[in-house]
Formats: structure tokens, C-alpha cells, sequence
């Protein structure tokens, strides 16, 4: 299949965004403002690929018959418990406080529509990160800087929550939001589109 195909990336994140662009260098975004409740009852697995299959289909709704349509969506899940968005400063404190000095896990789902052919397929990624205990004081601060207030889990790894993370096992870019090697994966092998050669 050709790699000159319409991508549409079905999110409004700018950290999904830049990641991807870093592999493709034309694509569109359009953002799915749907629901994004958590099931409390459901795995983390399966919440993820439900939401991320959920941005998919709304988007591709909306997209050229052509298009592929990529859609992710990343929870940070501790003790059973799935930590989305933080709903104000006082619940990013709670998250904070639980990620203090423990592994916790953040899952990301991916799916993706080919509206050529009309496939669908969705997966998960899942990655250990390990935090190093934190001061009331780190906590405060880290709020005040309001980077955790758009994040899953109340932080980011790749800016100001870097100071807080020891080590990980497994995608960091996962942790980003946008697992690029199972993605690349799934591209090609399900969808007969390399990404690796999407410039060309």
C-alpha cells in the first residue's frame, strides 16, 4: 500500500502531536470532544481501548473515505484505582500523595480506522514508572506550576514531572501518551502502512 495516505490524528493533545509529527510530517488533527467517563469497574486495559476505539469512530465519521484515523487515550491506574484527568488542585495533591515513592502503571490504548479499506483494530501499552518519594512542598510547588491539571495520573513525564520519576520499565513514550513502536507495529502489520516510510 502506498504510504501517501491522509492521517488523521484524533486528538487534541499537543504531546500526542508532536510525537507523531516527528514520523509523519503531514497529518490532520481532529480533536473528539465525546465523553471520556471511566468505568470504575472496567481494567485499565480495557478502558483505554474502549475510549481511545470511541475517538476513533467518532473521527473517522468526520474524516475522507480515505483517511486513517489515529486515536489514543492513557490512564495512570495505582492499587486497582484509575487515575484520569485531576478535576481540581486538590485531587492532583491525592494523586501525588499515592505515586509517592511506589510503582504505578500507565496504559495507553490505541486504535485505528482505515476508512479505505474499513478496518478497525486496538490494543493497549503499559509501562512501570517508579517515583521517588515526594514532600508535601514538591507537591504544593509542582500544583502551583499547573502542568498536572491536563495530565492522566496529575503529571508529565516529559517536563517538570521528569524530577519525580527514578526509573521505568518499558515505552516511555507510552508515558508521553503515544506508544510510537506499538503504533509503527500496528501500522504496518495491520494496515500495510510503514510508517518508517511516510516521508518518502
Amino acid at each position: 500500500m502506498t504510504n501517501k495516505r491522509k492521517v488523521v490524528l484524533a486528538s487534541q493533545s499537543p504531546r500526542r502531536r508532536e510525537l507523531l509529527s516527528e514520523l509523519i510530517p503531514d497529518f490532520e488533527i481532529k480533536a473528539d470532544t465525546s465523553d471520556e467517563t471511566i468505568d470504575a469497574d472496567s481494567a485499565p486495559e480495557e478502558t483505554v481501548v474502549r475510549l481511545a476505539m470511541k475517538k476513533a469512530k467518532n473521527v473517522a465519521a468526520r474524516s475522507d473515505s480515505d483517511a486513517i484515523v489515529i486515536a489514543a487515550d492513557t490512564v495512570v491506574f495505582i492499587d486497582g484505582r484509575i487515575l484520569g484527568k485531576p478535576v481540581d488542585e486538590g485531587e492532583a495533591a491525592e494523586m501525588l500523595r499515592m505515586l509517592s515513592g511506589r510503582d504505578h502503571h500507565v496504559c495507553t490504548g490505541i486504535a485505528v480506522i482505515d476508512n479505505q479499506i474499513g478496518k478497525s483494530y486496538s490494543c493497549f501499552e503499559r509501562t512501570v514508572v517508579h517515583f521517588k518519594p515526594l514532600t508535601e512542598a514538591e507537591i504544593e510547588g509542582y500544583i502551583a506550576s499547573g502542568e498536572p491539571m491536563d495530565k492522566a495520573g496529575a503529571y508529565g513525564i516529559q517536563a517538570k514531572g521528569a524530577l519525580f520519576v527514578e526509573w521505568i520499565k518499558g515505552d516511555y513514550f507510552n508515558v508521553v501518551g503515544l506508544p510510537l513502536c506499538r503504533l509503527g507495529k500496528v501500522l504496518k502489520e495491520e494496515f500495510d502502512f510503514d510508517i518508517s516510510r511516510a516521508a518518502d
